[in-house]
């Protein structure tokens, strides 16, 4: 059973990342990885999103029919601790219910490449979460894609906002494809029915 509230509600999907190219493959950035590959899947290119801090897509996500649905894909161009203001600004513009907004983001504490997705919960310590439950309260979706945890000794902060390494970079692209399934199964189906096939 699909716990969202209105069907013709369109959804908001934000990726989470830092803006730059110094940041593009952070491992703090994987959010953004999702986001540009389902804007690819739907042929649209992100664009300065008027007034919010953010870049967006429109489009609709899903086989044509009852299924699909209409969906705007951001990524904020606030740097992360301060994602909340953007989404909410999207959110309210676009008029999306809290449970229609779906965040993709990196989690420490799941392994590399493994996926979980629920709805509501805490921010973990994770500041782009932070931000966005401060601004909205924490009720809206979280696709959380595992970075697993920093090795010996290094700085949670140096691990998130360091590359993927050669290693995991082999599997990425697959991971950011399984996410990005994830995610269309989310909207599509419902968060039960995706958690079934994407909770491994």
């Amino acid at each position: 059973m699909d716990v969202t509230s209105g069907g013709d509600a369109p959804w908001l999907v934000v990726g989470l990342g830092n803006p730059g190219p110094e940041y593009a493959m952070n491992r703090h950035n994987v959010g953004f990885m999702v986001a540009d590959l389902l804007a690819g899947r739907i042929g649209g290119k992100f664009k300065r999103a008027g007034k919010a801090q953010a870049q967006i897509v429109e489009g609709r996500i899903g086989p044509p029919g009852p299924a699909s649905r209409r969906v705007i894909l951001a990524k904020p161009m606030s740097y992360m601790n301060l994602s909340g203001g953007p989404v909410n600004a999207l959110r309210d513009f676009y008029k999306v219910p809290l449970d229609h907004v779906v965040a993709v983001h990196d989690e420490l504490d799941i392994d590399y490449g493994v996926l979980r997705l629920k709805l509501g919960g805490g921010d973990n310590g994770h500041n782009g979460l932070k931000s966005m439950t401060k601004a909205m309260g924490p009720d809206y979706h979280r696709v959380r894609f595992g970075i697993g945890r920093p090795p010996g000794r290094m700085q949670v902060a140096d691990f998130v906002l360091k590359d993927f390494s050669s290693a995991e970079r082999k599997e990425l692209d697959y991971f950011v494809d399984r996410a990005a399934d994830s995610v269309e199964a989310l909207l599509a189906e419902g968060l039960e029915r995706a958690q079934s096939t994407y909770n491994s």
